[in-house]
């Protein structure tokens, strides 16, 4: 017994020790992290705009029962009575008939100017097309969507230099634990202040899991094509996210409740965390071998610029449809719950295509053309979600909206790091920092600026902006087709034939993971 608990003491430790040099494994718990942070995100899509349009339908008669009583109003003792004025109960006191004739018209008058407030009691309807009060939660629900992002926006300058000192690990844990508890805020949170509250204390968990994570895939995959081929998978977990996220919050709203699909999160989560522990050990601090290229100078390279740019626009398309899309489909097609997330299906499906296709397939067509299509196609599609007349008219226009966003995020994501290696130090954590900050810049322009817009001119107006700023914005693509290299770097470029191909003169010494022998022979090949 104690040879064969050795063993397996043994065989625990050497998987463990194996695992903390495999890439594979990196990029599974990557992948993990990316997905269990967009559910999160997505799964609130469906849920917050139908819970806080309930909420408040349920408070406005309280408030209007308690204001002061006018010339027609009834008070609040005769509610028990104006019940049984429905019958035919009058009460028999001794006195002449005149008596019991204006009881009865009494109580006849108490029903009639009390049904108003009876109405204003019902429950809210289905098809609640012309209450302006839904009108009012494009901006509620467009600040509330737009306070993570915002935060994460705020957020991520710190979060890219800090991984250059103290690596990926610790951030990349703190991420879970953060995430971990905005879930079970979600969870619990009654009051529109605390859902505001969880939200934003998900931009941070968020800014920690992406920055590091992509950061952590950049600093092993140095081959440019093996990278674009891992933050390919790796993107598939946030499109698996995007994907399973609006259907599984409505379908779960809908039948079980708010709370049912935020603890089921959480507890994915304590598993997801349980696995970077194990692997990864976050109680170690591995700096970079090198110093990074500071944030502000790459802020003033206009080749990340242009590259950034393209993340942001494109998201920003999909972060306006989230908070303004159940709210017209409700006003317009009097969509149901269940509904609200399953609009999304289509594009969250054709993300999850688009990202696994183009993952290898812009290599060899060229990242700028992959770029510059997705974001034509992004605009085309946007352009034609306000002709749906039903749901079934949103899938042709949503699922071009997902597949051309995966383009363009399956593209930009290696390019950013790309563009470091040819241009600047190899360092990644900083030039991930920004490319976060623009995905962040589009979901916290888009929901917020979107509600404003989708109130005072209208939907369709919302979305005929965005796509005429996509379109207008993708010939600027065209400038990465070939950006120039430092000098000091050239003469190792030149002795390649595809540039493209000409990742991998970043020292072996110099990967904080070493690479297991039949990732080294596959490398070679």
């Amino acid at each position: 017994m104690g040879a064969l608990q050795t063993f397996r003491e043994f065989s625990v430790l050497g998987w463990l020790r194996e695992g903390r040099q495999s890439r594979r494994l990196i990029l599974l718990i990557v992948f993990v992290a990316l997905l269990l942070d967009n559910m999160l995100l997505t799964v609130v899509v469906p849920i917050i705009p139908s819970y806080l349009y309930t909420v408040d339908h349920e408070t406005s008669p309280v408030k209007n029962q308690t204001a002061s009583p006018g010339p027609e109003s009834v008070p609040s003792s005769n509610t028990f009575q104006n019940i049984f004025s429905y019958y035919d109960n009058p009460t028999r006191l001794p006195g002449n008939a005149s008596e019991e004739t204006s009881q009865r018209a009494t109580r006849f008058s108490y029903t009639t100017t009390s049904s108003p407030i009876t109405n204003a009691t019902e429950a809210p309807s289905d098809c609640p097309k012309k209450d302006k009060r839904l009108l009012n939660e494009n901006v509620k629900v467009g600040l509330l969507f737009a306070s993570k992002a915002t935060v994460q926006l705020i957020t991520n300058p710190f979060i890219g230099p800090l991984t250059n000192r103290i690596g990926y690990q610790v951030p990349m844990f703190a991420g879970f634990c953060i995430m971990f508890l905005s879930t079970v805020m979600f969870a619990f949170s009654e009051s529109y202040t605390l859902l505001f509250l969880a939200r934003s204390l998900q931009g941070i968990g968020s800014s920690c899991s992406s920055v590091a994570g992509m950061g952590m895939l950049a600093s092993v995959y140095t081959n440019d094509e093996e990278r674009g081929n891992a933050m390919g998978i790796a993107l598939g977990g946030l499109a698996m996210g995007v994907l399973v996220g609006p259907p599984f919050g409505s379908v779960m709203y809908e039948f079980v409740g708010k709370t049912a699909p935020f603890l089921i999160l959480a507890v994915l989560a304590l598993l997801d965390g349980a696995l970077q522990l194990f692997i990864l050990q976050p109680s170690k601090s591995e700096p970079e071998s090198q110093e990074g290229t500071s944030l502000f100078a790459l802020l003033r390279d206009p080749y990340i610029l242009i590259a950034a740019g393209s993340i942001c626009f494109a998201n920003m398309a999909i972060a306006m449809l989230e908070p303004a899309l159940p709210i017209w489909m409700m006003e317009t097609m009097c969509s149901r719950k269940w509904q609200l997330g399953v609009a999304f299906v289509p594009a969250s499906i054709s993300y999850l295509i688009g990202t696994n296709i183009f993952g290898v397939l812009a290599h060899k067509m060229g990242r700028w053309l992959c770029a510059l299509i997705g974001m034509v196609l992004v605009g085309i599609s946007i352009l034609c979600v306000p002709f749906a007349k039903n749901i079934y008219g949103l899938i042709i226009p949503n699922f071009g909206v997902g597949f051309a966003i995966g383009m363009v995020d399956s593209s930009m994501m290696p390019i950013m790091g790309y563009l470091v290696d040819l241009r600047h130090v190899s360092v990644y954590g900083s030039v991930y920092a920004i490319a976060d900050v623009a995905f962040c810049m589009g979901f916290a322009l888009g929901p917020s600026t979107g509600g404003a817009i989708a109130r005072s001119i209208g939907f369709p107006w919302l979305m005929t902006i965005i796509g005429i700023i996509d379109i207008l914005f993708a010939p600027l693509c065209y400038f990465l087709r070939s950006p120039p290299a430092k000098e000091e770097k050239m003469a190792i470029l030149m002795d390649h034939k595809h540039p493209v191909k000409t990742r991998m003169y970043t020292q072996n010494s110099m990967q904080p993971y070493p690479l297991e022998d039949d990732e080294e022979s596959e490398s070679d090949e």
